[in-house]
């Protein structure tokens, strides 16, 4: 086992650090700002894609794979997307490496091997789509096109953070393309529903689903819908998005269609995406000093039975008694493992699976034989009780329930009590910075005072929420008339 976690409330940061390498889910890598996901930490990824990726599929998208590299021609071509992501990009200017003759056994780039045409890494695959849309879409009857891709992006960050930041990481991107604005908007709104559904039932996050302010939209983008969610720490995260992107990329990259009256329009476009970067949210939203704390729904492993003996006999017995248990828990769809190792002892385990974050833990011992029961133990609550044998499937299936709804309940409840209305920027700084959580203030509208609370405070507009308060106020900022409130909040 690793060293105790720095606990939460004397560095976050040490701790989210700590507990993302500890936990086995991902360590930094020999490439600067990457990193590597571990089986463990992959195990969880894996799951958030098959309930996504079938959320995708229920709603008629099919999934696609496009090239990683664009040619900058293409990047270029829609001109606020390639502005807005052109500082982040890798690029590849050669496409081989010689002999270095000055010293054996090293390589250096061929300067003869130049491209005619750099290549960027893709940051994101609205260019190299839509190029390759312009050869699918003909008719109103190839409408809608509705395609998804699995697949990494680069954007080269400076700073970096394990899930939350990285200079390449995993995603899903959605494109899609529509033959009326109003399709577009329908699918725009549509992806961003699933995105909350999914983050609420199987993280158990709470989010707030709202629309980003013209400075916070994707490059490109005529509105940008988002899912926000709120940390332990007080900062918001956003855990998805969804762009309605007018006919900008179809008018750059030239893609029209035929409508059923016979003229040529160009299509009405859409994408949406979420990354790793749900993990961080994961691991911040639920998880203590003691580590992980998984929802059932995405835990890789829902029970772990853990024998106690002193002997061979002893350990015999109990695993005759865990092998049909395992049996009949998985047989109710609960993913189970049984840890018969002999080279650690049950303590050892114990606290790692509590670093894991594996939701319940059974343990077996002589005497549970002769009793007839055994001990589950919560990670949630860390709260143990005895049960019977007879009543332990049972008890343990409505458990994952139960745990499940319990760490939404928490985490709603942590949201709901960080929702704070203010009226002016004297209490605004004062929550901010006593109390954190989302701000919920009156704006004038402007990009101005958006940029200027952001130099004050480093507090952004995380939303306009769809649900927000429609009443009338004046900016919290420069007392000018407001329609609605928004959220503020310091942001991942």
């Amino acid at each position: 086992m690793g060293k105790n976690l720095t606990p939460r409330n004397e560095d976050y940061s040490k701790w989210y650090n700590e507990l993302v390498v500890q936990a086995d889910l991902a360590e930094n890598s020999a490439v600067r700002g990457c990193m590597v996901i571990k089986p463990y930490g992959y195990a969880i990824w894996e799951k958030m894609q098959a309930q996504l990726d079938k959320r995708f599929k229920e709603t008629g998208h099919q999934n696609a794979y496009f090239p990683l590299f664009v040619p900058k021609s293409l990047f270029e071509a829609e001109e606020k997307n390639a502005e807005g992501f052109a500082k982040e990009c890798a690029v590849v200017t050669h496409y081989r490496l010689k002999t270095d003759e000055n010293n054996p056994g090293k390589l250096i780039v061929d300067p003869e091997a130049k491209l005619e045409e750099e290549l960027v890494v893709r940051p994101t695959s609205e260019a190299i789509i839509w190029n390759t849309y312009k050869g699918w879409i003909q008719s109103y009857r190839d409408l809608p096109l509705l395609i998804n891709q699995w697949a990494n992006v680069v954007r080269w960050e400076m700073r970096t953070r394990l899930f939350l930041r990285t200079a390449e990481f995993l995603w899903q991107e959605g494109h899609t393309a529509h033959a009326t604005r109003e399709e577009a908007l329908a699918e725009t709104e549509q992806m961003n529903n699933i995105y909350a559904e999914f983050v609420e039932n199987f993280m158990a996050i709470p989010v707030i689903k709202g629309a980003k302010t013209e400075s916070e939209r994707f490059a490109g983008a005529v509105e940008t819908y988002c899912i926000e969610a709120l940390m332990q720490d007080g900062k918001a995260l956003q855990a998805g998005t969804s762009h309605f992107l007018g006919q900008n990329f179809a008018e750059a990259f030239d893609v029209k269609f035929t409508s059923k009256e016979g003229k040529q329009e160009y299509v009405w476009a859409t994408s949406w995406g979420v990354s790793t970067r749900l993990m961080g949210a994961l691991i911040m939203t639920h998880s203590d000093d003691k580590g992980l704390v998984l929802p059932p729904n995405l835990a890789p492993i829902q029970v772990v039975i853990v024998p106690i003996y002193r002997n061979d006999e002893q350990f015999n017995a109990i695993s005759e008694e865990a092998k049909l248990l395992t049996e009949e828990l998985r047989a109710v769809g609960i993913s189970v493992k049984f840890d018969g190792r002999d080279t650690h002892k049950p303590g050892w385990k114990f606290a790692q699976y509590e670093l894991q974050g594996v939701p319940l833990r059974i343990a077996i011992g002589p005497k549970d034989l002769e009793n007839g029961t055994v001990e589950l133990a919560r990670r949630d609550t860390l709260t143990k009780e005895f049960v019977k044998r007879e009543d332990v499937v049972a008890k343990a299936k409505g458990l994952m329930t139960e745990i499940q709804d319990t760490l939404l309940k928490k985490a709603l409840d942590f949201r709901n009590d960080h929702i704070t209305e203010v009226d002016d920027f004297k209490e605004f700084k004062k929550v901010l910075k006593n109390k954190g959580g989302f701000i919920s203030a009156h704006w004038d509208g402007t990009t101005e005072t958006e940029d200027r609370i952001k130099e004050y405070t480093k507090a952004t507009i995380r939303c306009i929420p769809f649900n927000g308060k429609k009443e009338e106020g004046i900016c919290v900022l420069t007392g000018k008339p407001s329609s609605q409130r928004v959220l503020f909040a310091k942001a991942y």
